[in-house]
């Protein structure tokens, strides 16, 4: 019997990650400093221009954003209940409600075709989420925003390597937020950023990121002293040196590591084609990062596939339940089953499978396997 174990994930972290993170711990400074903005110089160029700031998690940005554009209590934001429970808590956490819209079969990404309909004289924002490294219609959605005055957020936290329409994360939204954490295509444990194209609203985060005081430690640390003040009311989520000296190596070899994943994904695309196992779809228009791959069995076998499979020693997971059947969502706001049936029926039936740089053929071919035999197919 084969006993080999094939793990969920595996980082890209290399030697002169290491080195450089090991420079930054004996150095003086530690917190958000020259080595953070050295890694938001070179995101800014990777995504084709505009204000980069970092942050502890992309829950932090998208909460940030919405504050910086003044959304809050009795506002409404239209997103999607195919993602992790964070997007939508963002906008708890600032007093607005959520208002889901269902997804497309094909790719799991907010239908934007049903935005439409759901926007009322509350609604402030629209939050689409970039599912699985895959960007959502921006074009259209953006044409929506614009029709009704509403500012879109984009939830890239799977998509820091995508295309679509010619167009890049950020580059059509106010705003996009970034995660890099532990799984994620390039990571520094926890961690976040977002990109705006309004300076002003830049500027606004970067204070809301550190308390909402104008002075970084950096600044009262490298120039001479001038006491800080406090203009807003803030939160701690500013980005240290530590973390981006993971970052900013990983930034320079983040479209090789795709390519990989793509070649990975094309094996299971070739391996599973004749069967009945349903796969997500990249769109011809659209260059995918491949940052998970999902399955979809009937949702009869879904657990008896995933305690299968870690049976064989093969990581997996389940990459999303949909948002509003969750407990919290059931019962403060409401939510029931039959709402989204698309995003449900994803949600019951997926299973996430091994994907990452470091996976080799016969762990590919073994994890194919391995699927085959739980399923008995």
């Amino acid at each position: 019997m084969d006993k080999r174990k094939v793990e969920f994930y595996k980082h890209n972290i290399d030697e002169a990650d290491i080195k450089r993170f090991d420079e930054v711990l004996r150095s003086i400074f530690l917190t958000t400093g020259k080595v953070v903005a050295e890694f938001e110089e070179a995101f800014s160029n990777y995504l084709g221009g505009g204000d980069v700031i970092g942050v502890t998690s992309c829950t932090a940005a998208l909460q940030l954003c919405l504050l910086a554009w003044g959304i809050g209590h009795g506002d409404e934001v239209i997103t999607t209940p195919m993602t992790f429970c964070a997007t939508s808590n963002a906008v708890l956490h600032v007093g607005a409600k959520p208002v889901f819209v269902d997804v497309e079969e094909d790719t799991g990404n907010i239908n934007a075709d049903l935005i439409e309909e759901k926007i009322t004289n509350k609604t402030k924002a629209i939050i689409p989420v970039h599912l699985y490294g895959q960007m959502c219609d921006m074009k259209k959605i953006k044409e929506i925003a614009d029709k009704h005055g509403l500012i879109v957020i984009e939830d890239a936290a799977h998509c820091v390597e995508g295309v679509r329409d010619g167009i890049k994360p950020g580059q059509l939204g106010d705003g996009a937020c970034f995660s890099f954490y532990a799984t994620k295509n390039i990571t520094c444990g926890e961690g976040g950023a977002i990109i705006v194209h309004d300076p002003e609203k830049a500027e606004l985060i970067r204070i809301m990121r550190l308390h909402g005081i104008d002075k970084s430690a950096a600044d009262r640390y490298t120039k001479s002293y001038s006491h800080w003040d406090m203009s807003v009311l803030g939160w701690k989520y500013n980005m240290n040196n530590i973390q981006a000296a993971l970052l900013v190596g990983q930034l320079k070899k983040i479209d090789s590591l795709r390519d990989r994943r793509e070649c990975i994904a094309k094996m299971y695309d070739d391996a599973f084609k004749d069967t009945n196992i349903r796969l997500m779809m990249t769109k011809e228009n659209c260059k995918n990062a491949f940052h998970l791959y999902t399955i979809q069995v009937s949702e009869e076998k879904r657990d008896t596939v995933l305690s299968g499979l870690q049976d064989k020693h093969v990581g997996c997971a389940v990459n999303y339940r949909a948002v509003h059947l969750l407990k919290y969502y059931r019962d403060k706001l409401g939510y029931t089953e039959g709402m989204y049936p698309i995003a449900e029926q994803i949600g019951s039936r997926t299973i996430t499978i091994p994907l990452y740089p470091k996976l080799k053929n016969d762990e590919v071919e073994y994890v194919v396997k391995s699927i085959i035999e739980v399923l008995n197919i």
